[in-house]
């Protein structure tokens, strides 16, 4: 169902507010670079800062700027199974093409407890779910008995997963038990190449917010199978993946934007604070390796 690029979008701030001018110029710019979907309040969006009237408000904004041009994803996870389903059904009613659904994070809930909480909110709302497992960040795991469990009892719900835990052997089990019609998306920029080998379907990127054709064309590539173009592509953006994550995520992508761009500023909101001297000449080399500079 999803494939390809799939920026993570940032929320651009001014003055503490949402720039709603500068994500709608966001949005079309990432269409015109060939991203194949948006998703809108992921992590790299801040959504843990943002109001629930900001985040509904994003939400309506990516699906009117976007117009049918590529699917919205939008980001609806919660800790709280009745914001996620309030987060879900607002998503639905302006259109959103999915929902992004990280684990519960904080209140660590067991396998059965993930089970419950997913099946509570594929049961109520008619909109897919592409689940979003991300250890590091959540503690929770997705492990792959669950989402394969969850994937079989709602297969017109549960339609794919986001896999940021890094373990690639995942893929493997997924596909055996689910097949190729589960979609499989990276979560990491730097092993997207490898995720697509093995079976993969495309990444949500952080990296697309600043090089969206480069990285459009790495996919494309990948996905295409043509392994020499897209190990050289991966090859040209991996310094800047890497580079994205040596302060907290997004301050070194908001200041890579701010010093490309011109049009998103690089505030962000606290508890998040700008990047380091050290983060910031680390993405000065990355994008100098990616020609994007």
């Amino acid at each position: 169902m999803f494939s390809g690029s799939i920026p993570a979008l940032v929320t651009p701030f001014k003055n503490g507010v949402v720039d709603e001018t500068a994500f709608r110029r966001l949005v079309d710019w990432q269409i015109e670079e060939g991203s194949s979907a948006l998703v809108p309040c992921g992590t790299t969006g801040e959504a843990p800062t943002l109001s629930n009237d900001e985040q509904h408000r994003l939400f309506a904004i990516t699906v009117e700027q976007a117009n049918g041009r590529v699917p919205v994803i939008a980001g609806c996870g919660s800790n709280d199974t009745q914001t996620a389903l309030w987060h879900m059904q607002e998503a639905r009613a302006v259109g959103a093409q999915a929902a992004l659904m990280v684990a519960p994070y904080y209140n660590r809930p067991s396998q059965a407890g993930l089970l419950a909480h997913f099946s509570y909110l594929a049961e109520r709302v008619d909109l897919p779910i592409v689940l979003y497992n991300v250890p590091g960040r959540t503690v929770t795991d997705i492990k792959p008995e669950t989402v394969i469990e969850l994937a079989r009892r709602f297969p017109d719900r549960i339609v794919g997963i986001k896999d940021a835990s890094g373990d690639m052997t995942r893929l493997t089990a997924h596909r055996l038990a689910l097949g190729a019609g589960f979609a499989q998306i990276c979560g990491n920029d730097d092993m997207a190449l490898q995720y697509n080998a093995g079976g993969g379907t495309g990444c949500i990127s952080v990296t697309a917010n600043i090089a969206p054709k480069l990285c459009a064309e790495f996919q494309a590539a990948s996905l295409a199978g043509d392994l020499a173009k897209a190990r050289e592509l991966n090859e040209k953006l991996f310094k800047l993946h890497q580079a994205l994550f040596t302060d907290a995520s997004p301050g070194p992508l908001k200041y890579a934007m701010a010093r490309v761009l011109g049009w998103i500023g690089d505030e962000v909101r606290l508890p998040l604070v700008a990047c380091s001297a050290e983060s910031r000449a680390a993405v000065d080399a990355g994008l100098a390796l990616a020609g994007l500079t």
